[in-house]
């Protein structure tokens, strides 16, 4: 199955100042509701869900969170990224209990039921790549962080 993704640079946000998962949350999924790409439920959906089932990422620094809700909160599927100035603690979604020192969240909005598994696919291998994690950290501008993620998440590296 095909994701049919739309990307929107302003979903992609470099440098994000923020003191904790709450807030960061809050923010990308505010700018995907305000781009009309979620419905408003899905902001208090992707909070209640961070706080039952974590996705903070363990894995070498720069660590990532992949935080989403459910298909059904989403009107049409997309990411949105951001990069933050200070790395704010997610819970280890592996052990609840521990947390992880993320700088890089990559929230998801898939809008097909089953489009979940190919995007969650697709973003470990940015996950997997400790070089391009690292520039993803390192950009600059929204433009410079969407061109270095759009490849892995349209499945052209693949």
């Amino acid at each position: 199955m095909k994701v049919d993704l739309d990307l929107d640079k302003n979903l992609f946000v470099p440098h994000l100042e923020s003191n904790d998962s709450s807030d960061v949350i809050e923010r990308l999924s505010s700018r995907l509701y305000e781009s009309g790409y979620v419905k408003k439920e899905y902001i208090n959906a992707i909070k209640k869900r961070e706080l039952e089932y974590p996705t903070g990422l363990p894995s070498a620094s720069p660590a990532v969170a992949i935080p989403h809700a459910d298909f059904n909160l989403v009107n049409k599927t997309t990411v949105a990224v951001a990069t933050l100035s200070n790395p704010v603690d997610f819970h280890d979604m592996e052990d609840i209990k521990k947390t992880i020192p993320v700088q890089i969240v990559i929230m998801l909005a898939i809008g097909e039921p089953h489009g979940q598994v190919e995007m969650l696919q697709r973003v470990v291998g940015i996950i997997q790549d400790e070089k391009l994690r690292k520039d993803i950290l390192n950009a600059n501008t929204s433009e410079e962080l969407l061109n270095l993620i759009e490849p892995s998440l349209l499945g052209i590296l693949n």
